[in-house]
């Protein structure tokens, strides 16, 4: 009777990390930071790696790192693996619980002013989901594997290779303002708003520039004031605070509007920005919890506000 050999030929195991680690940050030094290891660590398991393959995996340009076209392949097929084994391994500890741990990774104004006042109806409805809920606006693809189960971020062309995605909630963008401020200001057109400060967000470059070009008002950003913020969330709550005009993204400041925290001075444009999307690596698209948040936060994206 001939003995089937069932070992599977695999490079050393520690290594595989480091590898996988430094080929998606791009950096050894990230790499080793992530994986709480030395620079040393991280070069000897890639190059215990490359012995073994008897292949570079890595181009070393002084010392940038650049990888090769094996080393792009196989950073490819481990990330889809490593996802696998994540969400494997997640279910494995989770099946002594009886709640079920999802993490959600949102970006901060969208879980602040849209996502948080409506969790409570998810949470009634699927009593065995504990959700576990992060801001970030870091690129899905930079944060650490199996951190998240589903991530929340605005529409790309193409997500990274080994993740999956669906809009689910469009937006439109209007200015608003405090009412006490649109009022001094007395706000009837586009050109007026020259007399304004406008409050800018680094997470949302060149938003101004599109609106007010949509307007017609193009010259306007040359003359009104300026004020940056290096989150969206900070520019509304200035907003609000009557510092200035901010461009505010529809539905998520339909609470304000309605309150009257915010008000809009101008009926339009309201123009179309990129939708917010879930986002979850291909690995975990069947877990149940997973399916279930997912399609949540559609029938909420089509619900009027």
């Amino acid at each position: 009777m001939t003995e089937v050999n069932t070992r599977r030929p695999l490079p050393p195991l520690g290594g595989l990390r480091a590898f996988e680690a430094a080929a998606r940050l791009g950096s050894v030094t990230a790499a080793a930071d992530e994986l709480c290891v030395t620079h040393g660590a991280v070069s000897r398991h890639v190059r215990a790696i490359e012995d073994w393959a008897g292949v570079a995996l890595f181009e070393r340009i002084g010392k940038r790192l650049k990888l090769t076209e094996a080393g792009r392949a196989y950073r490819d097929a481990l990330s889809v693996a490593f996802d696998g084994i994540a969400a494997a391994s997640a279910r494995l500890k989770e099946t002594s619980r009886r709640t079920r741990l999802l993490t959600v990774n949102a970006l901060p104004t969208l879980a602040m002013r849209w996502l948080l006042p409506r969790l409570a109806s998810f949470q009634a409805r699927e009593h065995g989901v504990e959700l576990r809920l992060i801001t970030s606006d870091e690129r899905i693809d930079r944060l650490p594997q199996g951190s998240f189960h589903v991530a929340i971020r605005r529409e790309l062309a193409v997500w990274p290779k080994g993740f999956a995605g669906a809009p689910f909630l469009a937006e439109r963008e209007i200015p608003v303002c405090a009412p006490k401020l649109a009022k001094a200001l007395k706000i009837k057109t586009a050109a007026d708003l020259a007399r304004a400060t406008l409050l800018h967000a680094d997470t949302r470059p060149g938003a101004w520039t599109r609106w007010l070009e949509a307007a017609g008002a193009a010259s306007v950003e040359k003359n009104a004031g300026r004020q940056r913020f290096d989150h969206f969330y900070l520019a509304l709550q200035a907003a609000s605070d009557g510092l200035g005009i901010a461009l505010g993204p529809l539905p998520l400041i339909a609470d304000d509007l309605a309150s009257g925290r915010l008000v809009a001075p101008l009926k339009g444009p309201a123009l179309p920005s990129r939708a917010y999307c879930w986002v979850a690596p291909e690995a975990t698209t069947r877990d149940p919890a997973v399916v279930a948040f997912c399609k949540w936060l559609e029938a909420e994206g089509a619900t009027p506000p």
